[in-house]
């Protein structure tokens, strides 16, 4: 019987071309209906002697077949797996994956607040929908000033639940009184954000931009203050020695007003065309806080000074990464944002 079941499962098998086919070959001589488990059955009906000669060599015979198909299969994937079309040349370069990165912007943003946070500042932030108190009245600015016009802010129809005239802040000073009513000097925080202004945009100005509050509120603070730690973060931000120069101007919410020039980080003060020959680039303005703007805040008059400057942030990023017009921060092009 023996010779007989591996005969018939023997011709089967040398007849299988396929992989297929050999699973059909072990359906048929190992599945149920085969004639091998037909035989197991039967052991029941027999003697136990007979049970000792035929269970032993039925069993044996189920483990033979077993093996030589699992072996004529594998036999059968290995011809007729396509070596060639799935060969790998461990010699040729790998292929560049293209991971996301972080936006210029935001670099440039990281950049500023760890310089910041290294001095001892802290980050403090405010609501981009502004109420007017806080965008214009509590920064000492008149009714009648320039900046409230069309041409500069954005005016909502809507108002806040008090009646109050909201805006896209026009400005990160907004965060100043805010921060202030609700903290006791001395303190120091940087505000970065994002402000909206309406504007004509070319390769200079933008509409939407980011802007970088700084604000110093103490006792006895004075204006040697402010030019040693903007002197001090600009040759940090640059990675190269900053001179610092202050030019009498005028802001509302800070008396004296001044704008500062960095010597050009490119001819170093020498004169070059990127500083029109002057050897200065203007960055932004500053000031020391004007008391008006303490009394918004709820301060005493004269108990406290301060400083509060700012600046554009990607003015100091196409300094820093010689971009020649700011437009491109915004226009989703990935072939810009790519190269940083």
């Amino acid at each position: 019987m023996k010779k007989t079941l591996w005969d018939n499962y023997a011709k089967d098998a040398d007849s299988a071309k396929t992989v297929i086919e050999l699973e059909s070959v072990r359906t048929k001589h190992l599945g149920r209906k085969s004639q091998i488990s037909e035989e197991l059955r039967k052991l029941s009906q027999m003697s136990t002697e007979e049970k000792r000669i035929c269970g032993p060599e039925l069993q044996a015979m189920r483990q033979q077949i077993t093996a030589d198909l699992d072996k004529r299969i594998q036999q059968k994937e290995q011809d007729s797996y396509d070596w060639e079309s799935q060969r790998i040349d461990v010699t040729l370069p790998g292929e560049k994956r293209i991971l996301g990165h972080l936006h210029p912007i935001t670099k440039t943003l990281r950049s500023i607040e760890d310089i910041f946070l290294s001095l001892g500042f802290e980050v403090a932030e405010g609501p981009e929908i502004e109420q007017e108190l806080y965008n214009f009245d509590a920064l000492n600015i008149p009714k009648d000033h320039p900046a409230r016009d069309m041409q500069d802010a954005f005016w909502m129809k809507e108002k806040d639940e008090k009646g109050n005239a909201l805006l896209p802040r026009t400005q990160t000073s907004a965060v100043q009184v805010r921060y202030m009513e609700k903290h006791t000097p001395p303190f120091r925080i940087i505000v970065p954000g994002k402000i909206f202004r309406n504007e004509a945009t070319d390769a200079s100005h933008e509409h939407t931009f980011h802007q970088f509050e700084a604000l110093v509120v103490g006792d006895n603070i004075h204006v040697s203050h402010f030019k040693a730690i903007a002197q001090d973060f600009f040759s940090t931000f640059f990675e190269k020695d900053i001179t610092l120069r202050l030019r009498p101007s005028y802001f509302p919410f800070t008396e004296p007003s001044f704008e500062f020039d960095i010597s050009c980080t490119v001819c170093k003060g020498s004169g070059c065309s990127v500083c029109k020959k002057s050897g200065w680039i203007e960055v932004g303005g500053a000031g020391m806080v004007h008391q008006n703007v303490f009394v918004s805040a709820g301060y005493e008059r004269g108990r406290y000074t301060g400083f509060a400057w700012g600046f554009g942030v990607e003015r100091l990023a196409m300094m820093k990464y010689k971009i020649d017009d700011i437009r491109l921060f915004h226009s989703g092009d990935l072939r810009f944002i790519r190269q940083f």
